[in-house]
């Protein structure tokens, strides 16, 4: 129930308080009493003035049940003990006024006794609207507190995950450092040592390929590592990230066949242009691994507000290569397409061969840091 029903409802039981001693009143008199129900309106703007209002009415005899919901509403809205005890007592004192100084109001059964009893009632009923007033505030406050305590309890989850995650990705950036860097160097000192003394101009141009790769390999390990050890990152972040002014060099590979149709876009937002680099470097991989010999066909277009790569292969032309893999990176690429808002899709062609097709937007939509960390392609 609302609060603006809740204040209707009040003067609708004031109204029933009055209407149920109209007959006993000139019509005159009743006049002051039913518009003083209507201040049960304005009870929460001035909840004291109302109070003070009814309290005037009360000796009238047809106003406890406004004064009793302005006092109800003073003890929602205000801490004072004295004032409210002060409230209670005024209104019992009130409440048996018109007996204790005028006979004629007096019933015939009336005496001292009675007139404590009738005294201690009203007083009782008044204290109970306090306590019930005091009550709501207590509630109200308690889940305020208890609301602080979740989120406290939350933030200090999502700090201890963000501890163990810390933990764990340290581990894995000095895993990768002290194994796979070692192991990439060790592949690129043999590489130099064969393009030196080799004999044959195919064999040093191979290993000056793969000395070269080797490099970018370090390289790209490097930032990998930067990522994972946030506390040890740049301060201008992971930059340089691959964007698409690089994306020719990676299509330049010399072991395949690939051609670019259509034309970079201008203008994409920096995230996205990570996402592309990223998917076309997938798929390239996938294509040495599964697809041996296979032309593949790299299609870039500007849709709207839509940035659409494909790559297609053929159908390979030779064994398989055995690489090991993690069956990880298309999964990777869909997570990076739904993090910026686009989608991505692959399946084989009737050909044999095999297509994969990613739309991102090209002002980024919904991206956060998210994405630069997907970064580490995980093969």
């Amino acid at each position: 129930m609302t609060p603006r029903a809740v204040d209707w409802l009040l003067t609708l039981l004031a109204l029933v308080d009055v209407f149920g001693c109209l007959a006993e009143l000139p019509r005159i008199a009743a006049v002051l009493p039913v518009a003083g129900a209507f201040l049960l309106l304005a009870r929460r703007r001035l909840p004291l003035a109302v109070f003070a209002l009814s309290l005037a009415l009360v000796p009238y005899g047809q106003s406890g049940m406004m004064a009793l919901g302005a006092l109800f509403t003073l003890a929602e809205q205000n801490r004072g003990r004295r004032l409210l005890a002060a409230g209670a007592v005024a209104f019992a004192a009130c409440a048996i006024m018109p007996q204790v100084l005028s006979s004629a109001t007096r019933p015939p059964w009336w005496d001292a006794t009675t007139a404590a009893s009738v005294a201690g009632y009203c007083l009782a009923v008044a204290s109970a609207a306090v306590f019930l007033g005091r009550l709501i505030v207590a509630r109200r406050e308690l889940a305020d507190r208890l609301g602080d305590l979740r989120r406290a309890q939350e933030h200090e989850r999502e700090l201890h995950a963000e501890t163990v995650l810390a933990r764990e990705r340290a581990h894995l950036a000095r895993e990768m450092h002290d194994v796979v860097s070692h192991q990439v160097s060790l592949i690129a000192i043999r590489a130099g040592a064969l393009q030196v003394t080799a004999d044959s101009r195919d064999t040093r141009e191979a290993a000056r390929v793969i000395r070269g790769l080797s490099a970018a390999t370090l390289e790209e390990l490097r930032h990998m590592v930067s990522v994972l050890r946030a506390s040890e990152a740049p301060a201008d972040g992971l930059s340089p990230q691959p964007s698409l002014d690089r994306l020719h060099e990676l299509l330049a590979a010399d072991d395949l066949d690939v051609s670019l149709v259509g034309e970079i876009p201008d203008g994409v937002d920096g995230a996205v242009q990570r996402a592309v680099y990223r998917t076309v470097q997938e798929a390239l991989t996938n294509v040495r691994k599964h697809a041996a010999g296979a032309a593949v066909v790299v299609g870039i277009r500007e849709e709207g507000r839509w940035v659409e790569v494909t790559v297609t292969n053929t159908a390979p032309s030779a064994p398989a290569l055995r690489l090991p893999g993690s069956r990880q990176g298309l999964a990777g690429l869909r997570e990076r397409a739904e993090l910026l808002g686009g989608r991505l899709t692959h399946a084989r062609t009737p050909e044999g061969g095999y297509r994969l097709q990613a739309r991102f937007p090209s002002d980024g939509p919904g991206r956060s840091r998210a994405p630069d960390a997907l970064d580490v392609i995980r093969r």
